[in-house]
């Protein structure tokens, strides 16, 4: 990796689309998330200490601990800083010129060509793998552990569970509506090697999930997909979670009609990177843990 971990955790910004995007799900996950950059600011709110020689330690043992090749911290920031780029790169090829559509995405991008739903599907699929790969990752378990990943769902909180209720709203209910976990699941059985290699998502990520060649990559995609489907089912159905109640939300800052949902979507694709900045603050609050127990 190119940055060292302290300057990649103090570069987070404070406030941006993706942020707004982010607290207009406050509803889903009410008090879970707070957005906290910087390093040492980070240190202080995992571990609550206020000594600057202990801080100084836990930060240095932290860095010692991402710089360790062997160890997966990394490849999972690696992972969901890829799978983020790739969406952008996805939503911004589908800028199209369509002269008199009535949406105003802030005033400032308002021709979008939506992804087709096999499209969507494998982005929405692909990024609950690289959830489940990056999980393995940084605690240091195979990447096809699918069972101790849906194990620990149940104890995510905080950055992670703000990133996963985003997954579920922002690339499965918006764009493929309140039955994208049963159309999720129909499309991907669907799926050949060859509309996997054709995806960008996929071919951004794909040398990190399990399996000797697309074919089983794509068995495996369908199996992490289908085991933890009944987990989003409940999270949807126990939080209340509609589409209009996202979308209502959302609209605090985007203004978007309700006939142009696909639109919105595609918009949240260009503009927002949650896995990444997420996946920093889950990553940055893993080693600080680690290194806090150690030392």
């Amino acid at each position: 990796m190119s940055k060292p971990i302290f300057e990649i955790v103090d570069s987070l910004p404070e406030d941006n689309m993706t942020i707004k995007a982010l607290r207009a799900l406050d509803f889903v996950v009410p008090g879970e998330w707070e957005n906290v950059v910087g390093f040492e600011n980070t240190i202080r709110f995992v571990t609550g200490e206020e000594d600057e020689d202990l801080i100084q330690q836990i930060g240095e043992r932290a860095i010692e601990l991402y710089n360790d090749k062997s160890e997966g911290y990394q490849r999972a920031l690696w992972l969901y800083q890829t799978i983020d780029s790739a969406s952008s790169a996805l939503g911004a090829a589908a800028l199209a010129n369509k002269v008199g559509e009535n949406i105003s995405f802030l005033g400032f991008l308002s021709n979008l060509t939506p992804k087709a739903d096999k499209a969507q599907t494998i982005d929405l699929v692909i990024k609950l793998v690289v959830e489940l790969v990056a999980f393995c990752q940084i605690n240091g378990i195979p990447g096809d552990s699918i069972g101790d990943f849906i194990g620990a769902l149940t104890d995510y909180g905080g950055e992670s569970i703000i990133r996963l209720a985003a997954l579920i709203c922002y690339d499965g209910l918006i764009p493929l509506g309140p039955d994208f976990i049963a159309a999720a699941i129909d499309k991907v059985e669907n799926l050949t090697a060859g509309d996997l290699e054709q995806n960008q998502s996929f071919q951004g990520v794909q040398p990190l999930i399990p399996g000797d060649n697309t074919s089983s990559k794509l068995g495996f995609i369908g199996e992490s997909f289908s085991s933890v489907s009944d987990w989003m089912g409940s999270f949807v159905a126990d939080r209340g979670i509609t589409r209009e109640g996202v979308v209502s939300n959302l609209k605090n800052f985007v203004d978007v009609a309700d006939d142009k949902l696909d639109y919105l979507a595609a918009f949240l694709d260009v503009t927002t990177n949650y896995y990444e900045h997420t996946g920093v603050q889950t990553l940055a609050r893993s080693l600080i843990d680690r290194a806090y127990a150690e030392i």
